[in-house]
């Protein structure tokens, strides 16, 4: 998959490959330790790099929410993962930001000087066609997190120390989520098939996180004020 031109309308990726994609990466048993590098020039403009840094993330977001509701440790532990968390959702969200951009530009939706803009300026191909308000890089992150939970849930059924009616329970809910992550692959089919046919489009829209921004985020604003006097009654 990384040999993928992704300039070209061809590179775009189907839900079936995407799913694929994820469960690989999941069952690779060091994926998870693998730290996040700055991208090279070819990885930046390669939509399965910024596919798989999305799931990456989404992973070790996974485990840090878990630890972060433990009840036994000390505060500064909890604290730790919530600044992890915190990190891991602002990079998760930046990478589907760049699968949007990458998918638009090779639908030729958007230059890609204007994707990587603040303010994107995405057109459809025809006029009439309908504006879809989910992009697809958001439902390729969705894909991501249902990969999770199938996982996650595919564990619960193998589990000796739970009983055989918790283990069923599990099996039934593991069919829901496969059905969803099925029923999502295709809608992204759907939209893709649609925008580049002209039926449809979707715009790459910027999450401007505030609370990660020290200039947006008010209490980090006051919190630096109070230093700065500190600083300077001192």
């Amino acid at each position: 998959m990384q040999d993928i031109d992704t300039t070209s309308p061809k590179a775009i990726p189907r839900g079936s490959q995407i799913l694929e994609f994820h469960a690989q990466r999941l069952a690779q048993e060091d994926w998870h330790v693998v730290t996040s590098t700055a991208p090279t020039p070819a990885q930046t403009s390669d939509v399965w790099y910024w596919i798989e840094r999305n799931h990456w993330h989404n992973s070790q977001l996974w485990g840090e929410e878990d630890l972060a509701r433990r009840t036994t440790v000390a505060d500064a532990e909890i604290v730790a993962n919530k600044r992890a968390i915190d990190r891991h959702n602002q990079a998760r969200n930046d990478a589907t930001e760049r699968v949007d951009e990458l998918l638009l530009v090779a639908l030729r939706l958007v230059t890609p000087e204007s994707a990587r803009s603040d303010t994107p300026v995405a057109a459809p191909a025809q006029l009439g066609a309908r504006l879809h308000s989910e992009t697809a890089g958001s439902m390729a992150d969705r894909l991501s997190i249902l990969a999770l939970k199938c996982r996650a849930m595919a564990e619960q059924t193998q589990r000796a120390d739970a009983s055989e009616a918790h283990r069923a329970v599990s099996a039934e809910r593991l069919m829901r989520l496969q059905t969803q992550q099925q029923d999502l692959a295709d809608a992204l089919d759907g939209l893709l098939a649609d925008t580049q046919a002209g039926r449809a489009w979707f715009k790459v829209y910027r999450q401007f996180k505030m609370y990660n921004d020290p200039a947006f985020n008010l209490a980090l604003v006051a919190e630096a004020a109070r230093a700065a006097s500190a600083l300077r009654q001192s």
